[in-house]
C-alpha cells in the first residue's frame, strides 16, 4: 500500500464502553525539536475537533478530521487525513499557513540538493508534501504515485490537491497504482519515500533488493529521502514494532548506499522518528542559501548512519 505516513501520530484509544464519554482526544506529537516546547500533550478537546469524512476504502480506513482553531495545539486550523485503525496522520494541511512543523517541511528541504530533473513522490498521499514543494520551488515539478484512489479522492475534496492540479497542470502529475513500480523514460532527480500500510513501513522497505531497483530509477547524482518512521509510529499489528523496522529499513539502505546514508531525528527522543537521506552529504552553507530561511535549521540535523 502507498500511502503517505506521519511521523507525528494521532491515536484513537480502543472502544469504550457507552456509560464513558472522553473529553479530550490524546495526541502523540512528534514534531521537530525547535518546537518541542509548543505541543500540547494533553490532547484536544473533543468539541474542537470535527470528522468531515468517515469510510473503509479497499485499502484503507479513512478519516479526516478538522481541528478547531480555537485550540491550544499545534494541530488548530489543521485537517489531517488518518488511513489505518492506530490513527497515525498521512497528510495535513493548514488554511492559513503554508508549512505544517512535521517531517513533511523536512521533505521540503531536498530539492536544492537535487539535479535538474523530476521528483518522484512514492506514496502520495492527499499532497501534503507536494504543495510544499510546489509552492516553495517555482522549477519544480513532481510525480506522484497513490496506490488508494480513494486517498486521492479526499486530497482533492478536503485538502485542496484539485486546486494544486489546477494551478500547476504542467508540474504535477499524479498516477493510481504500486509506487514500487513508478517510472520514468529520462529517470527522475530525486524520490521521495513515504510508504506505509497497516501503520508501519511496507515490508519491502527491509528488502536491500528493492533499494537496489529504486536506485536505477534515479539520474546521475540523484538522490532518495524517506520516511523511515520510528517508535511514535503504531502499527495495526502490535507485534511489528516502529523502532525495529526502522532500523532494518536504514541497514537495507547502508546496504545499497554504504557510506553514504544519513538520518535525521524528530522529537525528543532519538528513536521517535526519523527521515533517510541517500549519497554524501552536501555543503551545509550552500544547501542553506537554496532552503526557505524558515527550514534551514533541518540542514544542520542531519547525522551519518552508523548501524
Amino acid at each position: 500500500m502507498a500511502a503517505a505516513a506521519s511521523l507525528i501520530s494521532l491515536k484513537f484509544q480502543p472502544p469504550i464502553p457507552r456509560s464513558f464519554h472522553p473529553k479530550h482526544l490524546t495526541l502523540k506529537s512528534q514534531v521537530s525539536k525547535s518546537q518541542t516546547n509548543k505541543t500540547n500533550q494533553d490532547g484536544i478537546p473533543i468539541n474542537l475537533v470535527k470528522t468531515l469524512a468517515k469510510f473503509k476504502s479497499r485499502h484503507n480506513f479513512i478519516r479526516v478530521l478538522e481541528v478547531s482553531r480555537k485550540s491550544d495545539h499545534p494541530f488548530a486550523g489543521s485537517r489531517l487525513l488518518l488511513l489505518d485503525t492506530p490513527g497515525n496522520i498521512h497528510s495535513i494541511s493548514f488554511l492559513l499557513k503554508l508549512l505544517t512543523g512535521t517531517y513533511f517541511d523536512v521533505f521540503a528541504t531536498f530539492p536544492p540538493i537535487l539535479p535538474p530533473g523530476p521528483l518522484a513522490i512514492l506514496g502520495f498521499g492527499a499532497g501534503s508534501a507536494a504543495k510544499l514543494i510546489l509552492e516553495l520551488y517555482p522549477q519544480g515539478v513532481i510525480h506522484g504515485w497513490e496506490l488508494d484512489p480513494a486517498v486521492i479522492s479526499v486530497g482533492r475534496e478536503y485538502f485542496g490537491l484539485e486546486k494544486l492540479e489546477r494551478q500547476y497542470p504542467d508540474r504535477l502529475f499524479i498516477y493510481v497504482g504500486n509506487a514500487l513500480n513508478a517510472s520514468i523514460e529520462s529517470g527522475f532527480s530525486g524520490l521521495l519515500v513515504d510508504l506505509f500500510s497497516n501503520g508501519c513501513l511496507i515490508p519491502e522497505l527491509q528488502d536491500p533488493e528493492t533499494w537496489m531497483k529504486m536506485k536505477k530509477k534515479l539520474r546521475a547524482g540523484g538522490r532518495i529521502m524517506v520516511n523511515v518512521g520510528g517508535s511514535c509510529v503504531e502499527a495495526e499489528d502490535s507485534r511489528r514494532d516502529g523502532k525495529v523496522i526502522m532500523e532494518e529499513t536504514l541497514k537495507a539502505m547502508e546496504m545499497v548506499f554504504p557510506g553514504e546514508v544519513s538520518v535525521l531525528n524528530l522529537g525528543s527522543r532519538k528513536d521517535d522518528s526519523s527521515i533517510a537521506v541517500t549519497g554524501k552529504l552536501p555543503n551545509v552553507d550552500l544547501w542553506k542559501k537554496d532552503v526557505p530561511k524558515s527550514l534551514r535549521f533541518y540542514v544542520d540535523m542531519w547525522k551519518p548512519f552508523t548501524g
